[in-house]
Protein backbone atom coordinates (compact mmCIF):
# COMPACT_ATOMS: atom_id res chain seq x y z
CA UNK A 1 0.00 0.00 0.00
CA UNK A 2 2.74 2.45 0.94
CA UNK A 3 5.19 1.64 -1.87
CA UNK A 4 6.30 4.81 -3.64
CA UNK A 5 7.17 5.41 -7.27
CA UNK A 6 10.78 4.60 -6.55
CA UNK A 7 9.93 1.29 -4.91
CA UNK A 8 7.70 -0.12 -7.61
CA UNK A 9 9.88 -2.33 -9.80
CA UNK A 10 9.76 -1.81 -13.52
CA UNK A 11 7.91 -4.30 -15.68
CA UNK A 12 8.49 -5.03 -19.32
CA UNK A 13 8.01 -3.04 -22.49
CA UNK A 14 5.70 -4.84 -24.89
CA UNK A 15 6.95 -3.10 -27.96
CA UNK A 16 10.62 -4.13 -28.08
CA UNK A 17 11.81 -7.37 -29.63
CA UNK A 18 13.80 -8.02 -26.48
CA UNK A 19 11.89 -7.09 -23.29
CA UNK A 20 13.13 -3.83 -21.77
CA UNK A 21 12.29 -2.94 -18.20
CA UNK A 22 9.61 -0.28 -17.92
CA UNK A 23 7.81 1.21 -14.96
CA UNK A 24 4.03 1.04 -15.40
CA UNK A 25 2.71 4.48 -14.54
CA UNK A 26 -0.81 3.06 -14.51
CA UNK A 27 -0.22 1.35 -11.16
CA UNK A 28 0.31 4.68 -9.40
CA UNK A 29 -2.56 6.24 -11.34
CA UNK A 30 -4.93 3.44 -10.32
CA UNK A 31 -3.89 3.68 -6.68
CA UNK A 32 -4.23 7.47 -6.78
CA UNK A 33 -7.72 7.21 -8.26
CA UNK A 34 -8.63 4.89 -5.39
CA UNK A 35 -7.27 7.29 -2.75
CA UNK A 36 -9.01 10.31 -4.30
CA UNK A 37 -12.23 8.29 -4.50
CA UNK A 38 -11.90 7.41 -0.83
CA UNK A 39 -11.66 11.09 0.15
CA UNK A 40 -14.60 11.99 -2.07
CA UNK A 41 -17.00 9.45 -0.56
CA UNK A 42 -15.79 9.83 3.04
CA UNK A 43 -16.19 13.59 3.36
CA UNK A 44 -19.50 14.98 2.06
CA UNK A 45 -20.92 18.29 3.18
CA UNK A 46 -24.00 16.54 4.55
CA UNK A 47 -24.51 12.83 5.16
CA UNK A 48 -28.22 13.38 4.51
CA UNK A 49 -27.67 14.69 0.99
CA UNK A 50 -25.48 12.37 -1.11
CA UNK A 51 -25.82 11.17 -4.67
CA UNK A 52 -26.62 7.45 -4.68
CA UNK A 53 -23.37 6.32 -6.42
CA UNK A 54 -21.40 8.06 -3.65
CA UNK A 55 -23.17 6.12 -0.89
CA UNK A 56 -22.57 2.54 0.20
CA UNK A 57 -25.27 0.05 -0.66
CA UNK A 58 -27.80 -0.13 2.15
CA UNK A 59 -26.90 -3.80 2.73
CA UNK A 60 -26.74 -6.30 -0.15
CA UNK A 61 -25.61 -5.14 -3.59
CA UNK A 62 -23.03 -2.56 -4.50
CA UNK A 63 -22.39 1.00 -5.62
CA UNK A 64 -19.16 2.56 -6.96
CA UNK A 65 -18.39 3.54 -3.36
CA UNK A 66 -18.28 -0.14 -2.39
CA UNK A 67 -15.40 -0.66 -4.82
CA UNK A 68 -12.98 1.78 -3.16
CA UNK A 69 -11.82 -0.36 -0.23
CA UNK A 70 -11.33 -3.65 -2.14
CA UNK A 71 -9.55 -1.78 -4.95
CA UNK A 72 -7.16 -0.46 -2.31
CA UNK A 73 -6.44 -3.97 -1.05
CA UNK A 74 -6.12 -5.27 -4.61
CA UNK A 75 -3.49 -2.69 -5.62
CA UNK A 76 -1.71 -3.31 -2.31
CA UNK A 77 -1.45 -6.97 -3.31
CA UNK A 78 -0.03 -6.02 -6.72
CA UNK A 79 2.63 -3.67 -5.36
CA UNK A 80 3.50 -6.18 -2.64
CA UNK A 81 4.39 -8.78 -5.25
CA UNK A 82 6.36 -6.29 -7.36
CA UNK A 83 8.29 -4.73 -4.48
CA UNK A 84 9.17 -8.06 -2.85
CA UNK A 85 10.27 -9.44 -6.22
CA UNK A 86 12.56 -6.43 -6.58
CA UNK A 87 14.06 -7.14 -3.17
CA UNK A 88 14.76 -10.73 -4.15
CA UNK A 89 16.48 -9.53 -7.32
CA UNK A 90 18.70 -7.34 -5.15
CA UNK A 91 19.70 -10.41 -3.16
CA UNK A 92 17.66 -9.97 0.03
CA UNK A 93 17.02 -13.25 1.83
CA UNK A 94 13.57 -14.52 2.73
CA UNK A 95 14.08 -13.90 6.44
CA UNK A 96 14.68 -10.18 5.85
CA UNK A 97 11.68 -10.00 3.53
CA UNK A 98 9.48 -11.70 6.11
CA UNK A 99 10.62 -9.29 8.81
CA UNK A 100 9.74 -6.35 6.56
CA UNK A 101 6.27 -7.80 5.88
CA UNK A 102 5.56 -8.20 9.59
CA UNK A 103 6.86 -4.72 10.42
CA UNK A 104 4.74 -3.08 7.72
CA UNK A 105 1.59 -4.97 8.64
CA UNK A 106 1.94 -4.09 12.33
CA UNK A 107 2.68 -0.42 11.60
CA UNK A 108 -0.33 -0.06 9.29
CA UNK A 109 -2.55 -1.59 12.00
CA UNK A 110 -1.10 0.74 14.65
CA UNK A 111 -1.62 3.79 12.41
CA UNK A 112 -5.27 2.83 12.05
CA UNK A 113 -5.65 2.30 15.78
CA UNK A 114 -4.14 5.71 16.52
CA UNK A 115 -6.43 7.42 14.00
CA UNK A 116 -9.44 5.73 15.63
CA UNK A 117 -8.47 6.99 19.07
CA UNK A 118 -7.67 10.58 18.09
CA UNK A 119 -7.76 12.94 20.03
CA UNK A 120 -7.53 10.34 22.80
CA UNK A 121 -10.18 11.89 25.04
CA UNK A 122 -13.96 12.17 24.84
CA UNK A 123 -14.76 15.65 23.51
CA UNK A 124 -18.52 15.48 24.08
CA UNK A 125 -20.64 14.44 27.03
CA UNK A 126 -19.49 11.57 29.21
CA UNK A 127 -22.35 9.27 30.17
CA UNK A 128 -23.17 9.43 33.89
CA UNK A 129 -20.65 12.22 34.61
CA UNK A 130 -22.17 15.75 34.60
CA UNK A 131 -18.87 17.63 34.74
CA UNK A 132 -16.08 15.21 33.73
CA UNK A 133 -12.44 15.96 34.41
CA UNK A 134 -9.84 15.59 31.68
CA UNK A 135 -8.69 12.26 33.14
CA UNK A 136 -12.28 11.01 33.12
CA UNK A 137 -12.55 12.05 29.46
CA UNK A 138 -9.39 10.07 28.66
CA UNK A 139 -10.72 7.03 30.55
CA UNK A 140 -14.05 7.22 28.75
CA UNK A 141 -12.28 7.40 25.39
CA UNK A 142 -10.28 4.29 26.23
CA UNK A 143 -13.53 2.50 27.09
CA UNK A 144 -14.94 3.21 23.61
CA UNK A 145 -11.80 3.15 21.45
CA UNK A 146 -12.69 1.22 18.30
CA UNK A 147 -10.12 -1.52 17.70
CA UNK A 148 -10.83 -2.48 14.10
CA UNK A 149 -11.07 -0.14 11.10
CA UNK A 150 -10.04 0.35 7.49
CA UNK A 151 -6.29 0.67 8.04
CA UNK A 152 -6.38 -2.16 10.55
CA UNK A 153 -8.00 -4.43 7.99
CA UNK A 154 -5.47 -3.34 5.37
CA UNK A 155 -2.62 -4.12 7.77
CA UNK A 156 -3.94 -7.58 8.64
CA UNK A 157 -4.83 -8.46 5.05
CA UNK A 158 -1.46 -7.22 3.76
CA UNK A 159 0.50 -9.14 6.39
CA UNK A 160 -1.38 -12.42 5.95
CA UNK A 161 -1.52 -12.24 2.15
CA UNK A 162 2.18 -11.39 1.85
CA UNK A 163 3.20 -14.24 4.16
CA UNK A 164 0.87 -16.71 2.45
CA UNK A 165 2.27 -15.86 -0.99
CA UNK A 166 5.93 -15.49 0.00
CA UNK A 167 7.00 -19.09 -0.62
CA UNK A 168 3.93 -20.68 -2.22
CA UNK A 169 3.33 -21.56 -5.86
CA UNK A 170 0.55 -20.06 -7.97
CA UNK A 171 -1.46 -23.29 -7.70
CA UNK A 172 -1.11 -23.29 -3.92
CA UNK A 173 -2.19 -19.64 -3.76
CA UNK A 174 -5.32 -20.35 -5.80
CA UNK A 175 -6.09 -23.24 -3.45
CA UNK A 176 -5.64 -20.99 -0.40
CA UNK A 177 -7.97 -18.34 -1.85
CA UNK A 178 -10.58 -20.98 -2.67
CA UNK A 179 -10.23 -22.42 0.84
CA UNK A 180 -10.69 -19.01 2.49
CA UNK A 181 -13.76 -18.10 0.43
CA UNK A 182 -15.47 -21.49 0.68
CA UNK A 183 -14.76 -21.82 4.41
CA UNK A 184 -16.12 -18.33 5.07
CA UNK A 185 -19.26 -19.20 3.09
CA UNK A 186 -19.81 -22.32 5.18
CA UNK A 187 -19.22 -20.52 8.49
CA UNK A 188 -21.52 -17.62 7.58
CA UNK A 189 -24.39 -19.72 6.20
CA UNK A 190 -24.31 -23.38 7.24
CA UNK A 191 -23.38 -23.10 10.91
CA UNK A 192 -25.96 -22.16 13.57
CA UNK A 193 -25.38 -18.72 15.06
CA UNK A 194 -25.02 -19.04 18.87
CA UNK A 195 -28.05 -17.73 20.69
CA UNK A 196 -30.15 -17.37 17.53
CA UNK A 197 -31.49 -20.90 17.17
CA UNK A 198 -30.99 -21.09 13.40
CA UNK A 199 -28.31 -21.23 10.74
CA UNK A 200 -26.53 -18.15 9.46
CA UNK A 201 -28.04 -18.34 5.97
CA UNK A 202 -31.41 -17.28 7.39
CA UNK A 203 -29.90 -14.29 9.21
CA UNK A 204 -27.74 -12.72 6.50
CA UNK A 205 -30.17 -9.79 6.10
CA UNK A 206 -30.17 -9.03 9.84
CA UNK A 207 -26.85 -7.26 10.60
CA UNK A 208 -26.87 -7.68 14.41
CA UNK A 209 -27.72 -11.40 14.16
CA UNK A 210 -25.14 -12.72 11.69
CA UNK A 211 -22.24 -14.97 12.65
CA UNK A 212 -19.92 -12.02 12.03
CA UNK A 213 -21.85 -9.89 14.53
CA UNK A 214 -21.67 -12.66 17.13
CA UNK A 215 -17.90 -13.00 16.72
CA UNK A 216 -17.45 -9.22 16.93
CA UNK A 217 -19.37 -9.08 20.21
CA UNK A 218 -17.40 -11.97 21.67
CA UNK A 219 -14.00 -10.50 20.72
CA UNK A 220 -14.55 -6.71 20.77
CA UNK A 221 -17.32 -6.01 23.29
CA UNK A 222 -15.66 -6.01 26.71
CA UNK A 223 -18.56 -4.55 28.71
CA UNK A 224 -18.98 -7.90 30.47
CA UNK A 225 -15.52 -7.28 31.95
CA UNK A 226 -16.23 -3.63 32.72
CA UNK A 227 -13.83 -2.51 29.98
CA UNK A 228 -16.21 -0.93 27.46
CA UNK A 229 -17.41 -1.70 23.95
CA UNK A 230 -14.79 -1.45 21.19
CA UNK A 231 -17.06 -2.11 18.22
CA UNK A 232 -17.92 0.58 15.64
CA UNK A 233 -19.88 3.23 17.57
CA UNK A 234 -22.57 3.62 14.91
CA UNK A 235 -23.77 0.04 15.32
CA UNK A 236 -22.50 -1.15 18.73
CA UNK A 237 -23.43 -4.76 17.89
CA UNK A 238 -21.28 -5.50 14.83
CA UNK A 239 -18.33 -3.95 13.02
CA UNK A 240 -18.15 -3.42 9.23
CA UNK A 241 -14.42 -4.10 9.48
CA UNK A 242 -14.90 -6.85 12.02
CA UNK A 243 -12.97 -9.96 12.94
CA UNK A 244 -14.57 -12.69 10.86
CA UNK A 245 -15.06 -10.63 7.68
CA UNK A 246 -11.36 -9.73 7.65
CA UNK A 247 -10.61 -13.34 6.63
CA UNK A 248 -12.03 -13.04 3.08
CA UNK A 249 -10.34 -9.62 2.80
CA UNK A 250 -7.06 -11.55 2.89
CA UNK A 251 -8.23 -13.28 -0.29
CA UNK A 252 -8.78 -9.85 -1.93
CA UNK A 253 -5.15 -8.93 -1.29
CA UNK A 254 -4.01 -12.34 -2.54
CA UNK A 255 -5.94 -11.84 -5.78
CA UNK A 256 -4.01 -8.60 -6.21
CA UNK A 257 -0.78 -10.49 -5.61
CA UNK A 258 -1.67 -12.93 -8.40
CA UNK A 259 -2.49 -9.99 -10.67
CA UNK A 260 0.93 -8.51 -9.85
CA UNK A 261 2.57 -11.80 -10.84
CA UNK A 262 0.76 -11.68 -14.19
CA UNK A 263 1.58 -8.00 -14.80
CA UNK A 264 5.28 -8.75 -14.25
CA UNK A 265 5.32 -11.57 -16.81
CA UNK A 266 7.70 -11.22 -19.79
CA UNK A 267 4.82 -11.00 -22.22
CA UNK A 268 3.71 -8.28 -24.64
CA UNK A 269 1.56 -5.67 -22.94
CA UNK A 270 -1.53 -6.43 -25.08
CA UNK A 271 -1.37 -10.05 -23.93
CA UNK A 272 -1.20 -9.03 -20.31
CA UNK A 273 -4.11 -6.65 -20.81
CA UNK A 274 -6.16 -9.40 -22.44
CA UNK A 275 -5.41 -11.68 -19.49
CA UNK A 276 -6.58 -9.07 -16.98
CA UNK A 277 -9.78 -8.39 -18.94
CA UNK A 278 -10.52 -12.12 -19.20
CA UNK A 279 -9.80 -12.82 -15.53
CA UNK A 280 -11.96 -9.87 -14.53
CA UNK A 281 -14.90 -11.03 -16.64
CA UNK A 282 -14.67 -14.59 -15.29
CA UNK A 283 -14.43 -13.38 -11.70
CA UNK A 284 -17.46 -11.13 -12.05
CA UNK A 285 -19.48 -13.87 -13.74
CA UNK A 286 -18.66 -16.35 -10.96
CA UNK A 287 -19.52 -13.73 -8.34
CA UNK A 288 -22.90 -12.95 -9.86
CA UNK A 289 -23.79 -16.65 -9.78
CA UNK A 290 -22.55 -17.02 -6.18
CA UNK A 291 -24.60 -13.92 -5.35
CA UNK A 292 -27.76 -16.04 -5.65
CA UNK A 293 -26.91 -17.94 -2.47
CA UNK A 294 -24.32 -15.68 -0.77
CA UNK A 295 -25.20 -12.08 -1.69
CA UNK A 296 -22.62 -9.47 -2.69
CA UNK A 297 -22.23 -7.48 0.52
CA UNK A 298 -19.45 -5.10 1.46
CA UNK A 299 -20.17 -5.00 5.21
CA UNK A 300 -19.96 -8.81 5.41
CA UNK A 301 -17.17 -8.90 2.78
CA UNK A 302 -18.90 -11.99 1.36
CA UNK A 303 -17.08 -14.43 -0.88
CA UNK A 304 -19.15 -13.26 -3.86
CA UNK A 305 -18.12 -9.68 -3.04
CA UNK A 306 -14.44 -10.73 -3.11
CA UNK A 307 -14.77 -12.26 -6.57
CA UNK A 308 -16.92 -9.43 -7.90
CA UNK A 309 -14.66 -6.60 -6.72
CA UNK A 310 -11.53 -8.54 -7.67
CA UNK A 311 -12.91 -9.01 -11.18
CA UNK A 312 -13.93 -5.37 -11.37
CA UNK A 313 -10.45 -4.33 -10.18
CA UNK A 314 -8.83 -6.40 -12.95
CA UNK A 315 -10.99 -4.72 -15.59
CA UNK A 316 -10.55 -1.23 -14.15
CA UNK A 317 -6.77 -1.61 -13.88
CA UNK A 318 -6.52 -3.09 -17.39
CA UNK A 319 -8.48 -0.12 -18.73
CA UNK A 320 -6.13 2.35 -17.04
CA UNK A 321 -3.10 0.40 -18.33
CA UNK A 322 -4.56 0.41 -21.85
CA UNK A 323 -4.98 4.19 -21.77
CA UNK A 324 -1.82 5.17 -19.87
CA UNK A 325 0.80 2.57 -20.80
CA UNK A 326 -0.39 1.25 -24.15
CA UNK A 327 -1.72 4.41 -25.81
CA UNK A 328 0.50 6.73 -23.71
CA UNK A 329 -2.33 9.17 -22.96
CA UNK A 330 -0.78 10.66 -19.84
CA UNK A 331 -1.61 14.34 -19.71
CA UNK A 332 -4.28 13.75 -17.04
CA UNK A 333 -2.33 11.38 -14.82
CA UNK A 334 -0.24 13.64 -12.56
CA UNK A 335 -3.23 14.55 -10.38
CA UNK A 336 -3.72 10.90 -9.46
CA UNK A 337 -0.01 10.04 -9.28
CA UNK A 338 0.38 12.63 -6.53
CA UNK A 339 -2.29 10.81 -4.53
CA UNK A 340 -0.88 7.40 -5.43
CA UNK A 341 2.66 7.90 -4.14
CA UNK A 342 1.61 9.08 -0.66
CA UNK A 343 -1.47 7.05 0.32
CA UNK A 344 -0.68 6.73 4.03
CA UNK A 345 -0.29 10.51 4.38
CA UNK A 346 -3.59 11.01 2.57
CA UNK A 347 -5.46 8.44 4.62
CA UNK A 348 -4.09 9.32 8.08
CA UNK A 349 -4.07 13.07 7.50
CA UNK A 350 -7.57 13.22 6.05
CA UNK A 351 -8.89 10.99 8.83
CA UNK A 352 -7.50 13.27 11.53
CA UNK A 353 -8.71 16.42 9.76
CA UNK A 354 -12.19 14.94 9.32
CA UNK A 355 -12.36 14.08 13.03
CA UNK A 356 -11.38 17.67 13.87
CA UNK A 357 -13.82 19.50 11.61
CA UNK A 358 -16.75 17.06 11.77
CA UNK A 359 -16.70 16.31 15.51
CA UNK A 360 -14.28 18.31 17.66
CA UNK A 361 -14.03 21.92 16.50
CA UNK A 362 -17.28 23.82 17.10
CA UNK A 363 -18.54 27.21 15.88
CA UNK A 364 -21.64 29.29 16.54
CA UNK A 365 -23.78 30.37 13.58
CA UNK A 366 -27.15 32.14 13.84
CA UNK A 367 -27.28 31.24 17.50
CA UNK A 368 -26.73 27.53 16.82
CA UNK A 369 -23.75 25.51 18.04
CA UNK A 370 -22.45 23.25 15.25
CA UNK A 371 -19.35 21.49 13.94
CA UNK A 372 -16.81 23.52 11.99
CA UNK A 373 -17.59 21.38 8.94
CA UNK A 374 -21.31 22.22 9.13
CA UNK A 375 -20.49 25.89 9.58
CA UNK A 376 -18.31 25.87 6.45
CA UNK A 377 -20.91 23.90 4.53
CA UNK A 378 -23.78 26.23 5.41
CA UNK A 379 -21.75 29.42 4.91
CA UNK A 380 -19.90 28.68 1.67
CA UNK A 381 -21.98 26.10 -0.18
CA UNK A 382 -25.68 25.98 0.69
CA UNK A 383 -26.42 29.68 -0.04
CA UNK A 384 -25.90 29.14 -3.80
CA UNK A 385 -26.40 25.39 -4.33
CA UNK A 386 -29.20 22.97 -3.54
CA UNK A 387 -28.30 20.62 -0.65
CA UNK A 388 -27.16 17.58 -2.65
CA UNK A 389 -24.91 19.63 -4.96
CA UNK A 390 -23.64 21.68 -2.02
CA UNK A 391 -22.71 18.42 -0.28
CA UNK A 392 -20.88 17.19 -3.38
CA UNK A 393 -19.11 20.54 -3.82
CA UNK A 394 -17.84 20.35 -0.23
CA UNK A 395 -16.47 16.84 -0.88
CA UNK A 396 -14.73 17.98 -4.08
CA UNK A 397 -13.14 20.93 -2.27
CA UNK A 398 -11.96 18.52 0.45
CA UNK A 399 -10.32 16.35 -2.24
CA UNK A 400 -8.66 19.39 -3.84
CA UNK A 401 -7.49 20.64 -0.43
CA UNK A 402 -5.66 17.37 0.08
CA UNK A 403 -4.33 17.49 -3.45
CA UNK A 404 -2.66 20.81 -2.56
CA UNK A 405 -1.08 19.27 0.56
CA UNK A 406 0.06 16.10 -1.21
CA UNK A 407 1.38 18.15 -4.15
CA UNK A 408 3.50 20.20 -1.74
CA UNK A 409 4.84 16.96 -0.21
CA UNK A 410 5.42 15.46 -3.68
CA UNK A 411 7.51 18.42 -4.84
CA UNK A 412 9.70 18.06 -1.77
CA UNK A 413 9.89 14.26 -2.06
CA UNK A 414 8.31 13.84 1.40
CA UNK A 415 6.73 10.39 1.43
CA UNK A 416 5.22 8.79 4.53
CA UNK A 417 6.46 5.20 4.42
CA UNK A 418 5.90 2.14 6.57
Amino acid sequence: MSDTLSSIPRTFDSFAAKPVRERLLSLDVFRGMTVAGMLLVNDPGSWEHIYEPLEHATWNGWTPTDLVFPFFLFIAGITTYLSLSARRERGDDERAIRAQIIRRGVLIFVFGLLVNGFPYFTWGDVAGVPDPSFLQRIADRLMHWRIMGVLQRIGIAYLCAALLTQRTTLRQQVAIIAGLLLSYWVVMTALPVPGEGTIGALLLNMPPRTMQAWVDRVVLDWTRFGLGNHIWASSKTWDPEGILSTIPAIATAMLGNIAGRWIAERKPLPERLAGLFAAGALGMMAALMWNWVFPINKSLWTSSYVLFTGGMACIALATVMWIVDFHKVRGWTKFFVIYGVNPIAAFVGSGILARLIYSIFKVTKDGRRMSLEQGIYETLFTPWLDPINASLAFAIVFVLFWYAILSWLYKRNIILKV
